[in-house]
């Protein structure tokens, strides 16, 4: 079974021989949301996470291993730097579309009052304050609906607290500013009639949504690279939401891990595949292994 664009977002980077960490415990199998990258000149391992953007506050539990990881690196970088003030301040400057573009201009009259109504009535989010945000960042607003508990919580930001209990800086391969580029290449009335499919359908999303959250919780990150694409936008623009980002984070990750030992905590999605991380790093001559992550 193929996600759907929502499920997709949810899981939207020869010399010395690594030194290797005694108490390290490979998995037997590639199920694991933890790697270690050695080899290729590094002189100390630097390690892949894969996160999840809103899960259950309760399923959220680090390993030892993840534990030990973010003890021993120099510094951890995500997506961005969420701990800098700017990037909130960035995404609320950044979430309207461009041209004083609207949803009445995306939607009929009846495909817009069908979309008000579940933002003021059922959400309680008045529609008027929300008229010029992008679409995609509507559907993610959806995302407590779908879940099966009072209190969810990000990945990252639990990553984030227990980066700070280990005074570990934190640092971004993106900004702000990039990434909503990557949303403004996706046309908006595409963007507008995912939303309104998942309102339509939000029961069938929400199963969808289940599936994946049970396929991330086991680590199988074969079945998550399986699952990804399926609906027009995934399949359309699958280089700019995953592709390309992850070439320029590798690109990245090859200077930096030179210089310093580095946890990579990023959407779960971009691990897996002929594209993702963990094969783009093996291409450029670096021993990948997946480590216990129980």
């Amino acid at each position: 079974m193929k996600i759907s664009f929502i499920a997709f977002i949810m899981l939207l980077l020869a010399g010395c021989k690594a030194q290797q960490n005694p108490a390290v415990t490979y998995a037997k199998d590639n199920n694991s949301l933890l790697w270690e990258v050695t080899g290729n000149g590094l002189s100390k391992p630097s390690y892949l996470f894969g996160t999840f953007h809103l899960l259950c506050k309760d399923d959220i539990k680090f390993s030892l291993q993840l534990k030990e990881a973010v003890k021993t690196v120099d510094t951890i970088y995500m997506e961005m730097k969420i701990d800098d003030p700017s990037v909130l301040v960035g995404g609320l400057f950044y979430m309207n579309m461009r041209n004083d573009t609207t949803l009445k201009d995306l939607y009929t009259a009846a495909q817009f009052n069908r979309v008000q109504k579940y933002f003021n009535d059922t959400l309680k989010m008045p529609m008027m304050l929300l008229q010029k945000v992008k679409p995609y960042m509507l559907t993610a607003l959806l995302y407590p609906k779908m879940m099966n508990c009072p209190s969810p919580s990000g990945v990252e930001e639990e990553l984030l607290m227990l980066a700070k209990q280990n005074k570990k800086d934190i640092k971004g391969l993106e900004t702000i500013q990039f990434q909503s580029s990557v949303f403004d290449s996706i046309p908006y009335k595409l963007q507008a009639n995912e939303l309104l499919k998942n309102l339509d359908s939000l029961k069938k999303y929400k199963l969808e949504f289940n599936d994946m959250v049970t396929v991330y919780k086991k680590q199988e990150l074969s079945k998550m690279d399986s699952l990804t694409g399926g609906d027009e936008i995934t399949e359309k623009y699958q280089d700019i939401l995953l592709n390309n980002r992850n070439k320029n984070w590798v690109n990245q990750l090859k200077s930096i891990m030179k210089n310093e030992s580095v946890l990579v905590a990023v959407g779960a999605g971009h691990l897996p595949g002929n594209n993702g991380l963990i094969a783009l790093l093996k291409k450029d001559g670096f021993t990948v292994k997946p480590l216990m992550n129980k």
